[in-house]
This record gives C-alpha cells, structure tokens and sequence, in this order.
C-alpha cells in the first residue's frame, strides 16, 4: 500500500490472493470534503489491510462476545413490564418477568423500578460510550458485563424496594454501555466485505429473549406467592423465584465476563490507534490480527507514515486545520492534553453534511427511539420503521386476545428488524475516531425518552389509547426521517 502523491489516493497493490477470497478494494462513505484528508487516507490502508486479512477465526469469536452485548441489552430492559392494568403491550416487549413477583412481596409502583433502570441506561450509554473514545475499546468492553453480573446478583438478595431499584439502576449502567461500545469494536475489526454481520448480531437479542423466558418460566412459576393483596401475605420465604431469576442471569453475566476477559484476547482498534496518532501499535494490532486468523498481511509503518509525509509537503500549498488532523502527533497530544473537551462532539458535527447525518441519527434514536441493493440501510429502515408504527396503530382495533396476539407478533418481527438496521447503521455513519462518542449520543437520546415513560405512566392516565397512537405517529415520523439520511452505508467501508 502506498499513498499516490499525484493522484492525493491511497492505492493498495495486489495481495497474493488466498485460497476462497477475491480481495476487492470498497469505497467508503465519507470524502475529504467531510472528514480530515489525512485521517481518510490512513483509514484506507487499514481497512484495505483488514480487507487483504479477510474474515477469520478472530472475527467469528468476536462475533460471539460481542453478541453477548446484544443478549444482555434485551435480556436486562426486557425485565421491564407495562403499566396499564389491564397490561397492554405496546410499552414493552412482554408484560414482564419480576415485576408481579416484586409488587406482590414489596408492595410498590412499578414506574419506579423502570425509572430507576432507565437512568442507569442513561448514564453507561453516555459514560461509556463516550469513555471508549477517550481510554479505548477494551476498558468499556470488559468492564459493562461485570458491574451486569455483580450488581444482578446482588439484587437477587434486595430486602426491599429501594434496594431493589438501586441496584438495578446500577446493573444497568454496564447494560447501557454495551451496545455503543460492542458494536464500534466489531465494525471495526471485521472487513468491509462482510460488515452486513452488524446487522446479523441482533440475532443474539432473540437469544436473550429466548433464555430469559425459558429460565423465568420454571422459577417464578413454581416459587412465587399467590396473593390478591400486593404487600400482605408474601413473605420472602414463598416468594423466591425472581430472586433464584436474577441470581442464575447473574451468573450467565458472569460466565460471558470469563470468556470475554480470560479466553478471547481482544486487540485495541487499529483506526481507534490511528486516530491516536500511534500509527505503530496500529500496524501491530493489524499484523496480531493477521497472525490470528492464520493469514499474512503486507501492512508496514511505512504506508501510514507515506501519508504524513505527502500532507508536509503540501502543507505549504494547502492550509490544513490542524484541529481535523486526528492523526498528526501534533494533535494527538493535544488530544491528551484535552481528553475530557467537547472536541469529539464537535467533529460529529464537522460538516454541513456530516452534522445533517447525525442530527437525524439523533432525531431516529429519540423517536423510541439490509443488504438489498435496492433498498440499503436506509430503505430498510424506514419500512420497518413505518410497518412498526402501522402495527402499533391497527393494534386499538383487536377485540379479542388472539387478535392482539397477532398484531404482538407483526410488532415484533418489525420492530427486531428496525432495531437491527438501526444498530448497523449507527456506527456505520461514525468516524472510528468518535465512534464511541456518535454512539453514545444517539443512545443517550433513546435513554431520555425511555426515562420520561415510566414518569409519565405515574402521573398520567394511561388507560385510554391515546398513548398507543401517539407512540404510533412517532415510528411513522421516524420512517420518513429514515429517509432523509444522507449517506447510505451498504456495500462501503466505515472509517
């Protein structure tokens, strides 16, 4: 790989061609004209480098402990119940798991758990995914499933309501962070020819699901109380089967923080190093990725320092802003020096057109937030976004269990479609450099509206369908929005 001075492009020459591949060089999403010159350039010999590797054993076991990000993230919220006596499930995906075995024992407002969760989402998707572009992937990655395990446990032993809900609050900053900070790790190793896998990962949510259900399903069943009257005659002797619950899913936290820590060795992001500045730990990581998959790789120190050197000898016929010069040293110690600055949310926002792209990124998460050529991300996403809020609406008209049954399990398909494209995309459209930033913006928006629901259900009166409709209009919107996003990520490379 070398740059082309004459051209100002990266060129990659030919990899001897491995048995099963056809290296092929993708186009990325992003141009000079939104992102800094030099960063661009040095993110192609990367992903070229990465693309050359191809997928591997590394990538597959990635896709695995990655995935148990995506099985935490709808096994924790899905804990969560409805609100409406009788329930209605449009505010979750099940009426929920330990809340009728809580209420009757602790005698309280539901609201109040979810509230409680909801904040703690809140603070790990900002604070960890924002920290992931400040000390690097791995910190956030193996740290969110431990605080998940402890704190779930614990919570098992809870002698009251506050308890309870504190705890819970807390096992959900590690699940608030695992998403922006997994799916960033995984887009950034695997190769462009096989980035449509972020999309398959939400696979894992069902999993989650699945043996959230199925575990429950014994416990609370055999072991919980039978009273007409929630605080009386539900002593915690009788009422043990959402704590044996949340003990055995604290334990499966468990045992995924083992695997992730001690079995599978996760490398540092080789753009995240890049955009450092520490070209050389960068090329490192890319050479131990090539080692790993059984694979050789011709990436050397040389190919990004050919970059440096073709922007100084440009510089005076050019005049760069050294604060988009993510690469130069320069900049990355100025980087140090500021680490807790606004400077990665100042470069989602660099551009006319990247701004444009983030903002709407924001506006699709807050609004309850793929591989088809002739669809894409985007056309993908606003089907499913606009089917989900269809379903939603034409709900109201069931009149019968199985009715409302069927319209439950369109909603679902629909929306597990949504939240996949909508996961893929997100990073996709984010620069490795403030990926983690980006991602946890977005989550951040998702979190707020997720903490004015349950204040919402304790003062409002939620037994009319008004709330069905309004949630409804708003999946249309974000539809429509979908559309307006001006980059479209299929069949290119993330940067």
């Amino acid at each position: 790989m070398s740059w082309d001075d004459k051209k100002g492009a990266v060129t990659s020459p030919s990899p001897t061609p491995i048995a099963g591949d056809s290296p092929h060089h993708f186009d990325v999403i992003y141009s000079e004209d939104t992102l800094d010159g030099r960063y661009l350039a040095k993110a192609r010999i990367l992903n070229d480098a990465v693309q050359d590797i191809g997928m591997g054993k590394y990538q597959w076991g990635l896709f695995c402990v990655t995935g148990f990000g995506w099985f935490a993230d709808n096994l924790w919220p899905y804990l969560r119940p409805t609100f409406i006596d009788p329930p209605v499930f449009l505010v979750q995906i099940v009426t929920g798991l330990i809340i009728p075995p809580t209420v009757n024992e602790f005698n309280f407002d539901p609201p109040w758990l979810k509230l409680g969760q909801n904040i703690g989402l809140l603070i790990g998707a900002a604070f960890w995914g924002v920290g992931a572009d400040i000390w690097g992937r791995k910190i956030s990655f193996n740290i969110t499933m431990l605080i998940i395990a402890v704190f779930a446990i614990s919570a098992g032993g809870s002698p009251n309501f506050v308890a309870l809900t504190s705890l819970a609050s807390v096992w959900s900053v590690g699940v608030g962070g695992n998403l922006p900070v997994d799916s960033a790790i995984f887009l950034e190793f695997v190769p462009a020819s096989h980035q449509y896998l972020l999309t398959i990962l939400s696979i894992w949510w069902a999993f989650g699901q699945l043996v959230g259900s199925l575990v429950a399903w014994p416990f609370i069943a055999n072991y919980s109380c039978d009273t007409a009257t929630p605080g009386t005659n539900c002593p915690r002797s009788s009422n043990m089967g959402w704590r044996y619950f949340l003990f055995t899913m604290g334990g499966l936290m468990f045992v995924f923080w083992a695997l992730r820590f001690f079995v599978f060795k996760l490398y540092e992001s080789p753009k995240y190093l890049m955009g450092k500045g520490q070209d050389e730990k960068a090329v490192e990581v890319v050479r131990k990725l090539a080692e790993h998959n059984g694979r050789t790789t011709s990436l050397t120190l040389e190919d990004l320092q050919a970059v440096d050197s073709a922007y100084a000898q440009k510089s005076d016929l050019v005049q760069t802003d050294p604060e988009k010069n993510e690469g130069h040293v320069n900049a990355a110690i100025r980087r140090q020096l500021t680490k807790f600055d606004s400077n990665h949310v100042k470069s989602l926002f660099a551009s006319r057109k990247l701004a444009y792209s983030s903002t709407l990124l924001i506006i699709l998460w807050a609004g309850y937030m793929v591989e088809l050529p002739i669809l894409g991300r985007r056309g993908t996403l606003s089907i499913s976004t606009i089917l989900t809020g269809v379903f939603i609406l034409v709900s109201t008209t069931a009149r019968t269990s199985d009715a409302l049954l069927g319209w439950n399990c369109a909603y679902s398909f629909t929306s597990n479609v949504m939240y996949g494209v909508l996961y893929a995309i997100t990073p996709e459209l984010f620069p490795t450099k403030d990926r983690g930033t980006g991602n946890a913006i977005t989550a951040t928006a998702n979190r707020i509206f997720g903490i004015m629901a349950p204040i919402i259900a304790l003062f409002a009166d939620l037994t009319s369908s008004v709330p069905i409709f309004i949630s409804g209009a708003i999946f249309l919107i974000a539809g429509v929005i979908a559309l307006l996003l001006p980059f479209e990520s299929r069949g290119k490379a993330s940067l």
